[in-house]
Protein backbone atom coordinates (compact mmCIF):
# COMPACT_ATOMS: atom_id res chain seq x y z
CA UNK A 1 0.00 0.00 0.00
CA UNK A 2 3.20 2.29 0.50
CA UNK A 3 2.52 4.84 -2.28
CA UNK A 4 -1.01 4.43 -2.28
CA UNK A 5 -2.57 6.83 0.67
CA UNK A 6 -3.07 9.70 -1.07
CA UNK A 7 -5.55 7.91 -2.97
CA UNK A 8 -7.10 6.57 -0.47
CA UNK A 9 -7.40 10.15 0.65
CA UNK A 10 -8.98 10.78 -2.42
CA UNK A 11 -11.87 7.85 -1.73
CA UNK A 12 -12.65 9.58 1.74
CA UNK A 13 -12.85 13.21 0.47
CA UNK A 14 -15.32 11.88 -2.16
CA UNK A 15 -17.12 9.87 0.61
CA UNK A 16 -17.00 13.25 2.76
CA UNK A 17 -18.02 15.51 -0.11
CA UNK A 18 -20.93 13.31 -1.04
CA UNK A 19 -22.11 12.56 2.35
CA UNK A 20 -22.07 16.30 3.29
CA UNK A 21 -23.86 17.04 0.06
CA UNK A 22 -26.61 14.79 0.54
CA UNK A 23 -27.07 16.16 4.09
CA UNK A 24 -27.44 19.75 2.79
CA UNK A 25 -29.72 18.58 0.09
CA UNK A 26 -32.10 16.77 2.29
CA UNK A 27 -31.97 19.71 5.35
CA UNK A 28 -32.58 22.23 2.85
CA UNK A 29 -34.83 21.12 -0.40
CA UNK A 30 -36.84 18.04 0.85
CA UNK A 31 -40.77 19.09 0.77
CA UNK A 32 -39.63 22.18 -1.30
CA UNK A 33 -39.52 22.43 -5.43
CA UNK A 34 -36.51 22.54 -7.32
CA UNK A 35 -33.63 25.02 -6.95
CA UNK A 36 -33.44 26.37 -10.02
CA UNK A 37 -29.18 27.35 -10.22
CA UNK A 38 -29.01 27.47 -14.26
CA UNK A 39 -32.29 28.06 -15.60
CA UNK A 40 -32.86 25.77 -18.74
CA UNK A 41 -29.91 23.89 -17.53
CA UNK A 42 -29.44 22.49 -13.94
CA UNK A 43 -31.44 22.11 -10.76
CA UNK A 44 -31.22 21.20 -7.31
CA UNK A 45 -33.89 18.88 -6.18
CA UNK A 46 -34.62 16.26 -3.52
CA UNK A 47 -35.22 12.60 -5.03
CA UNK A 48 -34.36 8.80 -3.64
CA UNK A 49 -33.16 6.21 -5.67
CA UNK A 50 -34.09 2.67 -4.57
CA UNK A 51 -32.12 1.01 -7.75
CA UNK A 52 -29.14 1.26 -9.20
CA UNK A 53 -27.49 3.44 -11.50
CA UNK A 54 -30.15 5.58 -13.27
CA UNK A 55 -33.20 3.98 -11.45
CA UNK A 56 -32.78 0.68 -12.86
CA UNK A 57 -33.86 -2.20 -10.68
CA UNK A 58 -35.55 -0.29 -7.85
CA UNK A 59 -36.44 -1.90 -5.00
CA UNK A 60 -39.46 -0.02 -3.96
CA UNK A 61 -39.30 -0.81 -0.18
CA UNK A 62 -38.72 -4.54 -1.12
CA UNK A 63 -36.42 -5.66 1.71
CA UNK A 64 -34.97 -8.54 -0.55
CA UNK A 65 -34.09 -5.92 -3.36
CA UNK A 66 -32.51 -3.52 -1.48
CA UNK A 67 -30.15 -6.01 0.43
CA UNK A 68 -29.67 -8.04 -2.78
CA UNK A 69 -28.50 -4.51 -4.62
CA UNK A 70 -26.47 -3.62 -1.20
CA UNK A 71 -24.21 -7.19 -1.46
CA UNK A 72 -23.76 -6.18 -5.31
CA UNK A 73 -22.73 -2.72 -3.81
CA UNK A 74 -20.40 -4.52 -1.89
CA UNK A 75 -19.35 -7.16 -4.37
CA UNK A 76 -18.22 -3.94 -6.39
CA UNK A 77 -16.34 -2.70 -3.80
CA UNK A 78 -14.04 -6.05 -3.07
CA UNK A 79 -13.33 -5.94 -6.58
CA UNK A 80 -12.45 -2.38 -7.11
CA UNK A 81 -10.39 -2.65 -3.83
CA UNK A 82 -8.61 -5.98 -5.31
CA UNK A 83 -7.75 -4.48 -8.26
CA UNK A 84 -6.79 -1.22 -6.52
CA UNK A 85 -4.43 -3.33 -3.93
CA UNK A 86 -2.71 -4.84 -6.97
CA UNK A 87 -2.45 -1.93 -9.29
CA UNK A 88 1.72 -0.59 -9.06
CA UNK A 89 2.08 2.76 -7.18
CA UNK A 90 3.59 3.83 -10.34
CA UNK A 91 0.09 3.94 -12.22
CA UNK A 92 -1.24 7.13 -10.89
CA UNK A 93 -3.87 7.26 -13.22
CA UNK A 94 -5.44 4.15 -12.26
CA UNK A 95 -5.12 4.60 -8.78
CA UNK A 96 -6.77 8.34 -9.27
CA UNK A 97 -9.88 6.14 -11.37
CA UNK A 98 -10.18 3.51 -8.06
CA UNK A 99 -9.97 6.44 -5.61
CA UNK A 100 -12.72 7.93 -7.08
CA UNK A 101 -14.89 4.54 -7.68
CA UNK A 102 -13.73 3.61 -4.15
CA UNK A 103 -15.00 6.92 -2.75
CA UNK A 104 -18.02 7.10 -4.80
CA UNK A 105 -19.29 3.56 -3.95
CA UNK A 106 -18.91 3.62 -0.19
CA UNK A 107 -20.73 7.48 -0.83
CA UNK A 108 -23.89 5.53 -2.16
CA UNK A 109 -23.18 2.27 -0.07
CA UNK A 110 -23.75 4.45 3.19
CA UNK A 111 -26.87 5.43 1.96
CA UNK A 112 -27.80 2.60 1.28
CA UNK A 113 -27.24 0.86 4.07
CA UNK A 114 -29.09 3.53 6.28
CA UNK A 115 -32.18 4.11 4.27
CA UNK A 116 -32.84 1.47 1.89
CA UNK A 117 -32.64 4.70 -0.90
CA UNK A 118 -29.96 6.57 -2.51
CA UNK A 119 -29.87 10.68 -1.97
CA UNK A 120 -29.84 12.37 -6.07
CA UNK A 121 -30.31 15.79 -6.49
CA UNK A 122 -28.14 17.24 -9.26
CA UNK A 123 -31.06 17.43 -12.45
CA UNK A 124 -28.95 18.23 -15.77
CA UNK A 125 -31.79 19.35 -18.26
CA UNK A 126 -31.89 20.53 -21.59
CA UNK A 127 -35.36 21.87 -22.99
CA UNK A 128 -37.58 19.28 -21.47
CA UNK A 129 -34.95 16.83 -21.89
CA UNK A 130 -33.77 15.72 -18.63
CA UNK A 131 -30.77 13.58 -17.57
CA UNK A 132 -31.00 10.70 -14.63
CA UNK A 133 -30.99 12.57 -11.60
CA UNK A 134 -27.28 12.26 -9.75
CA UNK A 135 -25.07 13.10 -7.01
CA UNK A 136 -21.14 13.01 -6.02
CA UNK A 137 -20.78 9.93 -5.93
CA UNK A 138 -22.78 8.70 -9.08
CA UNK A 139 -20.22 11.68 -10.53
CA UNK A 140 -16.68 10.62 -8.79
CA UNK A 141 -17.61 7.30 -10.27
CA UNK A 142 -18.48 8.04 -13.74
CA UNK A 143 -15.20 10.14 -13.75
CA UNK A 144 -13.03 6.72 -12.38
CA UNK A 145 -14.77 5.00 -15.36
CA UNK A 146 -13.75 7.27 -17.45
CA UNK A 147 -9.91 7.86 -16.64
CA UNK A 148 -10.54 3.78 -16.49
CA UNK A 149 -11.27 4.03 -20.07
CA UNK A 150 -8.41 6.55 -20.84
CA UNK A 151 -5.73 4.20 -18.93
CA UNK A 152 -6.79 1.20 -21.09
CA UNK A 153 -6.43 3.03 -24.43
CA UNK A 154 -3.90 5.86 -23.82
CA UNK A 155 -1.98 3.21 -21.76
CA UNK A 156 -2.03 0.42 -24.57
CA UNK A 157 -0.16 3.60 -27.18
CA UNK A 158 2.30 4.71 -24.28
CA UNK A 159 3.60 1.39 -23.63
CA UNK A 160 6.38 -1.45 -25.80
CA UNK A 161 4.13 -3.84 -27.91
CA UNK A 162 6.23 -6.55 -26.17
CA UNK A 163 4.68 -5.52 -23.02
CA UNK A 164 1.10 -5.45 -24.14
CA UNK A 165 0.00 -8.84 -23.76
CA UNK A 166 2.01 -9.87 -21.08
CA UNK A 167 1.30 -10.03 -17.23
CA UNK A 168 3.25 -8.45 -15.04
CA UNK A 169 7.16 -9.19 -14.62
CA UNK A 170 9.01 -8.85 -11.07
CA UNK A 171 11.26 -5.77 -10.69
CA UNK A 172 14.06 -6.33 -12.71
CA UNK A 173 12.78 -8.95 -14.74
CA UNK A 174 13.34 -8.22 -18.53
CA UNK A 175 10.61 -9.50 -21.13
CA UNK A 176 11.21 -13.16 -22.60
CA UNK A 177 14.23 -13.53 -20.13
CA UNK A 178 13.97 -17.04 -17.94
CA UNK A 179 13.64 -16.28 -14.02
CA UNK A 180 16.92 -16.34 -11.54
CA UNK A 181 17.26 -19.75 -10.59
CA UNK A 182 18.43 -18.21 -7.12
Amino acid sequence: MKGKVNYLVLALAVVVADQWSKWLVETHLAGRPPLRVIPGFLNLTYVTNTGVAFGMLPANGNPLMTGLLTLLGLAALGVVAYYFRHTPATDRRLLAAFGLILGGAVGNLIDRVASGAVTDFVDAYFGTYHWHTFNVADSAITVGLGLMALDVFAGRRRRPRAAQGSTEAAPGASLGSAPDAG
